[in-house]
């Protein structure tokens, strides 16, 4: 099977931020194995990672290179094709690929083969001044969320993004997460409400909604959105000690065993393990002052 990394690990080898692997994940950019409530990263997932960070910061944004890569499984009539058998080449915002076997690039959004020439458009050519787009607004905010200090700076990011685009399901999950870390609970809540409106059907969305309604007291709401988040993804470990912890607030100890048990099995060795089996040894304490665990994200 070969050597696997964690995310922290891939993050840590390509300097990369959690926030941006997840990012990429969403947009299956990358497929990492999921186990144990970890997503684990190969050798091929690093390669692809690798041109994911080249064209990036050649200005290609991450949703067009998804775009570009959905059209040419459609044109090849491949199902998924991973990054790291493809030849990826950015010009200007737009990427070329040359597809597998061959050796001609094509612009696959355009359908138009590119001369040699071509490819080099971009490496120097002068450009206008522009406007920001929301792609490179979503992606300064992901930068910004690196740094504690610019975690205004991104939130103000992911407003002008969703104002520019506001069906970007991502953009309003992260500026609800960014908000929820500035301490602003209630406008988090907000955000996250619009997630679910624009896709009922998102776990994390539900489940981000549902710890923060956990948090402000409204549990009822809130075990309604995490169970429906527990269809939607089943196997998300921090979800289940989350619905634990929401069924104990309520009282439903049966329940709450329940979650707890489906915790352990989804993440034996996950940071909240020992929490975990200590509320199973001593199920009668009820425990108070317990703060969600931090939301994941969509970016």
């Amino acid at each position: 099977m070969g050597q696997r990394f964690t995310r922290s690990e891939a993050g840590r080898i390509l300097g990369l931020e959690p926030s941006r692997l997840r990012y990429w994940e969403r947009l299956e950019l990358v497929r990492p194995e999921a186990r144990w409530g970890e997503r684990f990263y190969g050798f091929g997932d690093l390669i692809a990672l690798r041109t994911i960070q080249r064209l990036i910061a050649s200005r290609v944004p991450a949703r067009r290179l998804r775009r570009a890569v959905t059209s040419l499984e459609r044109q090849f009539g491949a199902t998924q094709l991973a990054l790291e058998q493809l030849t990826l080449v950015g010009y200007g915002r737009r990427v070329a690929v040359v597809p597998p076997g061959g050796n001609t690039p094509i612009d696959p959004l355009s359908r138009q083969w590119l001369l040699p020439f071509d490819r080099e458009l971009g490496s120097g050519e002068l450009r206008p001044m522009a406007s920001r787009t929301a792609e490179d607004l979503f992606q300064t905010a992901l930068d910004c969320e690196s740094n504690p200090e610019l975690l205004a700076e991104a939130a103000d990011n992911y407003r002008r993004v969703v104002h520019l685009v506001p069906g970007w399901l991502e953009a309003h999950i992260n500026l609800g997460v960014v908000l929820y870390q500035l301490g602003r609970v209630e406008d988090a809540q907000s955000a996250f409400h619009a997630a679910v409106r624009l896709d009922p059907e998102s776990g994390i969305a539900r489940y981000n909604l549902g710890c923060v309604l956990e948090e402000r007291g409204d549990i009822a709401q809130s075990i309604e959105h995490l169970k429906r988040a527990e269809e939607l993804m089943p196997t998300h470990a921090d979800l289940h000690f989350n619905l634990a912890l929401a069924y104990e607030k309520q009282g439903e100890r049966r329940d709450a065993r329940q979650q707890w048990i489906l915790y352990l099995r989804y993440a034996p060795n996950g940071p909240w393990a020992e929490q975990a089996r200590a509320r199973l040894r001593q199920y009668r304490t009820h425990g108070k002052g317990n703060p969600p665990i931090p939301f994941p994200k969509k970016g």
